[in-house]
């Protein structure tokens, strides 16, 4: 049975010139692109603070996850990246108050830096609905 693709737009004027969306959806799986810390006003949430930052990467994420029919419920991966892995504790905090009773399987990994030097955190997610 063929499956329609569903994209979820964050509504950047980047997603059709570079060739990407926020999210896609293609049957029961789900996968939210690298999300960063950008507030409504299209600044950096969190400068300097990493839960902060983390924080606002999850209600980004969760907010595409809704919009393609999942929730964090169906989250099974997420992949945390950091620029200064030693901090991974502060991004943590703010995954396990959403994750914690729903454990999906999470990576921590350092990269060297984002395309924002104000960002110090992104999150991907991968969900599968029931």
């Amino acid at each position: 049975m063929e499956h329609a693709r569903q994209m979820i737009s964050s509504g950047s004027p980047l997603e059709p010139r570079i060739g990407f969306s926020r999210a896609v959806r293609k049957g029961k799986h789900v996968a939210v692109a690298g999300t960063a810390p950008i507030g409504d006003d299209g600044t950096t949430v969190g400068q300097g603070d990493v839960r902060a930052q983390t924080v606002r990467c999850l209600e980004i994420a969760e907010a595409a996850l809704k919009e393609a029919g999942a929730s964090l419920e169906d989250v099974v991966r997420t992949r945390i990246m950091l620029t200064d892995v030693t901090r991974w504790r502060e991004a943590a905090q703010a995954h396990g108050e959403r994750f914690a009773s729903i454990r999906p399987a999470c990576t921590f990994v350092e990269v060297s830096r984002f395309i924002d030097p104000d960002w110090l955190v992104e999150v991907e997610l991968d969900a599968i609905l029931d």
